[in-house]
């Protein structure tokens, strides 16, 4: 199934200072492979040129506001976030996206909820649906966690989902690989960047 430019948004997940930033809540378990991966360049490129195409950018980001907002502490990840949930107010410095994407995120719509998925907790599936969009390319960290969790949401929600494979990154090439490979299964279909630039006809920046 080819791609049409008129149906299709990019979903950024968790570009955050707390996820992938040595100084953030999760950097010392995924900051350096993120760095050593190059993702961060791929998926600016692809961001960059999707907007440029006209094509929405959603960024989803987790954050916690006073009070707890939709917080459930129902996993180990969920409980360990809460218990440091000061450092992921809407404001503090590790809820900020990323400074490479800081311009794209002004330029794009921003939600932010308290779920691993990106699609839960918040009004961003109405927000897709309302707009015609019914194909959703993922990109983010970390592949087997909020990236996984978002696309087989999506999936079940009914959107084409396509986590673009070289623009996602997780804490290592295993756990990466792994969680591709079940995607591949239970989704539209992984794809490159290079894929999407064909498919839709947009120039690389």
């Amino acid at each position: 199934m080819m791609l049409e430019p008129a149906h299709t948004a990019v979903l950024a997940v968790h570009w955050q200072v707390n996820i992938i930033r040595p100084e953030g809540f999760f950097g010392p378990m995924l900051a350096e492979p993120v760095a050593i991966s190059g993702v961060v360049d791929r998926a600016t490129a692809l961001h960059e040129a999707m907007l440029s195409a006209g094509l929405p950018l959603v960024f989803a980001r987790f954050s916690i506001p006073v009070g707890g907002g939709g917080l459930v502490r129902n996993t180990g990840f969920m409980r360990s976030v809460a218990a440091a949930q000061t450092e992921f107010r809407p404001d503090s410095p590790g809820s900020q996206i990323v400074p490479e994407m800081v311009e794209q995120a002004a330029a794009a719509a921003v939600f932010d909820n308290q779920k691993l998925s990106a699609l839960a907790g918040s009004a961003l599936p109405h927000w897709l649906t309302a707009r015609g969009i019914d194909t959703l390319l993922i990109t983010g960290v970390a592949t087997n966690m909020a990236v996984e969790q978002t696309a087989r949401h999506g999936t079940d929600f009914g959107f084409f989902v396509h986590p673009i494979a070289d623009c996602v990154a997780a804490a290592t090439p295993e756990s990466h690989a792994t969680s591709l490979a079940n995607l591949e299964l239970v989704t539209a279909g992984c794809l490159s960047s290079g894929q999407v630039f064909e498919q839709l006809h947009v120039t690389r920046h």
